[in-house]
């Protein structure tokens, strides 16, 4: 295996299985998984200058700019130079992928290719714990007692956005904004696209793309 550092990228719409997937390849792997929306939620938290930028939109209930997230994700990438990392939910659009060239070279970029149906029915089994951005399903990850966070004891909530009539139009908005990235990365040959209902049923293909790039730590494929 090369010993070069690997860098990757996960892309999938809301409800795509993104975050199971990531912290599937992170816990095989050994990647560290870099998750814009952990890392905005951080940066609020503790009141940095980019943080209560980007709470400014949020507070407006307009989405966080590029050149906010950008900044945000390039200082975070900037620590991390000597690590292996899997980026998820940046790059979201072109102009931040077109940041993101500007510092290193991807290696691969995975995007989870969902049915509407199923993206629809899961979204609306999702239940959030704002705080921690901790994600419950009901289906298939639900919580130790329904409506209240595993860790804190703290109350769930479903988002208005995950609610049926609202999923429709984030998908819509997801897919006109990833199409050119996804087309950047498919011209370049280093897209990788994985179809299916089931994330247990994509995992073992996405666990062999890795491995043909990096020594698994774990012998197991799933856990």
């Amino acid at each position: 295996m090369a010993s070069k550092l690997l860098r990757a990228v996960i892309l999938g719409p809301p409800g795509s299985g993104k975050g199971t997937v990531c912290q599937r390849i992170a816990q095989n792997f050994g990647l560290q998984h870099l998750s814009s929306g952990h890392f905005l939620r951080e940066n609020i938290k503790a009141n940095t200058e980019v943080g209560d930028l980007a709470k400014q939109y949020i507070g407006k209930g307009l989405l966080v700019p590029d050149h906010v997230i950008t900044r945000l994700m390039m200082l975070e990438l900037e620590n991390r130079r000597s690590q292996h990392w899997l980026l998820d939910g940046f790059p979201r659009t072109l102009v931040q992928a077109e940041a993101l060239d500007g510092i290193c070279e991807l290696d691969l970029v995975v995007t989870l290719n969902i049915p509407f149906e199923t993206l629809k029915d899961r979204l609306s089994r999702r239940w959030i714990h704002p705080p921690s951005g901790r994600v419950y399903n009901l289906d298939f990850n639900p919580p130790h007692v329904h409506g209240i966070d595993d860790i804190t004891g703290e109350p769930l909530v479903q988002q208005e956005d995950d609610k049926p009539e609202a999923v429709a139009a984030r998908l819509r908005q997801y897919k006109d904004v990833a199409k050119p990235v996804i087309d950047l990365y498919k011209s370049r040959g280093v897209l990788h696209q994985f179809s299916g209902t089931e994330t247990n049923k994509i995992w073992p293909y996405v666990y062999t793309l890795f491995s043909n790039k990096i020594t698994p730590i774990e012998s197991k494929e799933a856990y």
